[in-house]
Formats: structure tokens, C-alpha cells, sequence
């Protein structure tokens, strides 16, 4: 904080000292403004500039008193980024025994029990907080972020309404309640929110981006997808693909594909169906097969199921969520069946971060000969480029061991292979996005495989 005669009086003299009121005759002439003379005893320069100065003065410290947070305060927000909650604690603790009545300690107490997860005692903290500052809507911003976190979404935004009554000038207030709105899925209410924050900030490229995501999100995903395998001993191998996902409601959801395949001049196709049920305390089960024209090279048929579920840990932590999956596919080929059993565990970190770790154990059993299992494994790193408005461009690289792909029949089994590879992901808009990868394997006796494939998508 500004002390009032060591700082103010540096500002108060350099105003005084660049101040644009002159030293003019004591009989200025204001009958214009005024109508009437200002008498010769009250035109005293120095003492107008003096009058003037102080002024200014006041407004500047007080700017300069809020731009100074407490060092308190700086050190818990040190904290609490390094994700180090008790030192954080410690500090509000001390700063709300110092002074019992203080919001502002109790509100930063608030803040770190949210962040650290502690989501109960984070809302029983911001009602104290409401207690001693009913009228601040930081206060009511923060209890609302609460809400929405617990999925109490009707508090939140009753929260929220009650900071844009205190403060409608706010721009970001108007963001978080066009968000809760949104999630609520009153998105002609939300349209209205981001509109009006977008009125009070004009740069605000979130209430842009608000505006376009609420006119409803995308249904349904057609995507034509291009695939190329380039051997060095043998003749290369293409196939293609149409996809549609469609997710009908929050619960339910329906995917189907035509693939195609070209295998050393040999033709194949393949038509694939799942349905996935969605429960929030659950998880998701996905239940589907595939029926093809196989030639020898694909699956005549395939049945599938797979279920997982996820885990949300803390925004402040490093680990923000965990998803795991489990699923079992079988293939059944002319002269093979295979059964796999599939494993992946995806960590959810800062910044858009992922890290997938899986394992696949495969049961093959060829005409004539016992069954043999074959593990194999995979890791995968996406992460955030770029982003520009609503383009964004995200990548990953990943790595596999073993055999991957039991839809073909020259992966099946036969070898061993180590498979290193990445992918790029660019999303024109909300709408559309073009995805294009590319691998290289190498397999025993000296064999390798070389990998690349395109895809583009329209949502609607």
C-alpha cells in the first residue's frame, strides 16, 4: 500500500510541476461559462494549481495502491501454480487470524481449497466470504465456479445472475454465466450473454467463439479418410474409408463405416456398426461387428465390446483427469481366429496435454496348429500447436511394439515389429477439421513398413 506522505507527495509534485494551468492575469474573463467576473482575491495561480494537483493526486495512488497487491497475496498465487497447497494455506491461515474480518483473506482461501479439489470446504468458505461482502462480485463468480464444478449448475447461475446485477459492466461476468447457460443447454439465453460480453469488450475472442458454439453443437461426424502402405518387399497396399458418428443424445450414440481394402491387386470390403450408452456415474459401453467381403485379407466377421470410464482429479493438479478402457474384439479370418484383449489407461495433464499407455494380449489360432497369445503395446503424446480464432492445430507421436492391426491378415501373428509414428490434427472451424499421419515399422528379417493416410471430416 501507497503511504500517504512518502508517495503521494513525488506524484503531487510532478503534477504541479507539468501542469498545463498558467500563470495568467487574476482577471480572467469567464463571463462566457459563468456569467459573471471572477473577482481579483480568488484568482490565486498557485493555489488553483495546488487545488488541481491534488486531485489528480489522489485518483493516481489510489490506481497505483491497487496495482501493489499485498505480498501475501502474491505468494499464494505462487503457491498455489506450483500446486504447493499447504504453504498456500499456511499464508491465507495467518492472514485470517490476523485479521478475522478480512473478505479478501477469506475469498483467497476460498480460491486455494477450490483449486486444490476441496470443493466443499472451497463453498463453505465463499459463503462465509458473502457474509462480509455480500456486494462484491468476485465473491458470487467464485461460488458460481464452485456450483458448476459439483454439476449444481441452477445455483451457479443464480450466483451468477446476482454478480451481473452488482456489476453489469463486467464483461467477464457475462462469459460465465453465457458458460453455465450453455452447459444447462439454454443456448438461445447463452447467444444472449455472449452477445452482450462481446458489446462490453469487443476483443473478447471467447464471446466470439460463445457465439458461434451456441448456435447448437454438431450432431453428427461424415468422415472420408485415405490410407497407404508402402513396402520395401512387396507391392504397396491402399485403402479407404467412410465413417458416420452420430450422437443422438447425451446418453446414446451410433457409429458406422464402409472400409475398403486393396491388397496386392486383391479387392475387400467391409461394412461396421457400434452403439455406445453413456452413463455419468458409469461410464460408456460400446457393443458392435463387422460383416465383409473378405477375399482372404480382412475379417469375414468381427464382434467387439469395450467400456470405460474417467475420473476428474483437480484443475490445480498436474494429473487433471484419468480415463481408462478396457475392450475385447474377435476376428474371425478363412484360416484364423484372433482374440485380443485391450487395455488403455489416457492421463489428462496442463495445457491440453494427453499421455496413452496400452496393452493388447492376442489369442491366434491358425487351421491345423494350438493356440498362441502375443502381447504388444503402444504410447501415445498428443499435444496443443497453434491456434488461431477457432483454428486450432494439435499433434501427437507414438510408438508400438508387436502386432497392431489384427483387421489385416499380413499383421496377424506372423512377426515382430517396432512402429514409430505421429499425426497432425487441423480444425479449420467447429465444423470441419482435416486429420493426416504417417509411421514407419520395421519388422523381422529386415522387412519394413512405411504408413501415411489422410482424412477430412464435416460436422453437423
Amino acid at each position: 500500500m501507497l503511504d500517504s506522505r512518502a508517495d503521494v507527495r513525488p506524484i503531487m509534485e510532478s503534477i504541479l510541476q507539468q501542469s498545463l494551468i498558467v500563470n495568467v492575469c487574476p482577471t480572467i474573463n469567464l463571463q462566457e461559462n459563468l456569467g459573471a467576473r471572477i473577482p481579483d482575491a480568488f484568482c490565486w495561480p498557485s493555489l488553483f494549481k495546488l487545488v488541481i494537483g491534488i486531485a489528480l493526486a489522489f485518483p493516481v495512488s489510489s490506481a497505483l495502491a491497487q496495482d501493489n497487491a499485498p505480498e501475501w497475496q502474491a505468494k499464494v498465487r505462487k503457491y498455489s501454480e506450483a500446486g504447493d497447497w499447504n504453504s498456500a494455506m499456511r499464508i491465507v491461515d495467518r492472514e485470517i487470524a490476523r485479521a478475522p474480518q478480512d473478505a479478501d483473506a477469506h475469498a483467497w482461501r476460498a480460491r486455494v481449497l477450490s483449486w486444490s479439489g476441496r470443493l466443499a470446504e472451497g463453498e463453505k468458505e465463499y459463503l462465509e466470504t458473502l457474509r462480509l461482502s455480500p456486494t462484491d462480485p468476485d465473491h458470487w463468480l467464485g461460488i458460481a465456479s464452485v456450483y458448476m464444478r459439483e454439476g449444481r449448475t441452477e445455483e451457479a447461475l443464480r450466483a451468477l445472475s446476482t454478480a451481473v446485477e452488482l456489476d453489469p459492466k463486467r464483461a467477464d461476468l457475462h462469459l460465465a454465466r453465457a458458460r453455465a447457460l450453455r452447459a444447462r443447454g439454454e443456448r438461445s439465453e447463452a447467444r444472449i450473454e455472449f452477445q452482450r460480453a462481446l458489446n462490453l469488450d469487443p476483443a473478447s475472442m471467447e464471446a466470439r467463439s460463445g457465439l458461434a458454439s451456441s448456435r447448437g453443437e454438431p450432431k453428427h461426424e461424415l468422415r472420408f479418410g485415405e490410407d497407404n502402405d508402402l513396402f520395401n518387399f512387396t507391392s504397396a497396399n491402399h485403402g479407404g474409408a467412410v465413417s458416420l458418428l452420430s450422437r443422438w443424445t447425451p446418453h446414446w450414440s451410433t457409429s458406422f463405416a464402409g472400409s475398403f481394402y486393396e491388397r496386392a491387386g486383391i479387392n475387400a470390403g467391409k461394412f461396421s456398426g457400434a452403439v455406445t450408452g453413456r452413463l455419468p456415474r458409469w461410464g460408456a459401453l460400446t457393443v458392435g461387428g463387422a460383416e465383409g467381403h473378405d477375399n482372404a485379407v480382412i475379417p469375414k466377421s468381427e464382434a467387439f465390446f469395450d467400456v470405460g470410464h474417467g475420473w476428474r482429479i483437480s484443475e490445480g493438479y498436474f494429473l487433471r483427469a484419468v480415463e481408462f478402457d478396457y475392450g475385447q474384439h474377435w476376428y474371425w479370418y478363412q484360416a484364423s481366429r484372433i482374440l485380443t484383449l485391450n487395455g488403455t489407461a489416457t492421463v489428462y495433464l496442463p495445457r491440453e496435454w494427453t499421455l496413452s499407455l496400452g496393452a493388447t494380449g492376442a489369442r491366434s489360432i491358425f487351421s491345423g496348429t494350438g493356440a498362441e497369445w502375443r502381447p504388444s503395446g503402444m504410447a501415445r503424446l498428443g499435444f496443443p500447436l497453434a491456434g488461431w480464432n477457432e483454428k486450432r492445430l494439435s499433434g501427437n507421436m507414438f510408438f508400438a511394439a508387436g502386432t497392431e492391426d489384427f483387421a489385416q491378415v499380413d499383421q496377424i501373428g506372423r512377426f515382430a515389429s517396432q512402429t514409430y509414428g505421429g499425426g497432425l490434427r487441423f480444425l479449420i472451424t467447429a465444423r470441419q477439421d482435416v486429420t493426416a499421419y504417417s509411421s514407419y515399422q520395421k519388422r523381422t528379417q529386415n522387412r519394413t513398413d512405411t504408413g501415411v493416410g489422410v482424412s477430412y471430416a464435416i460436422h453437423f
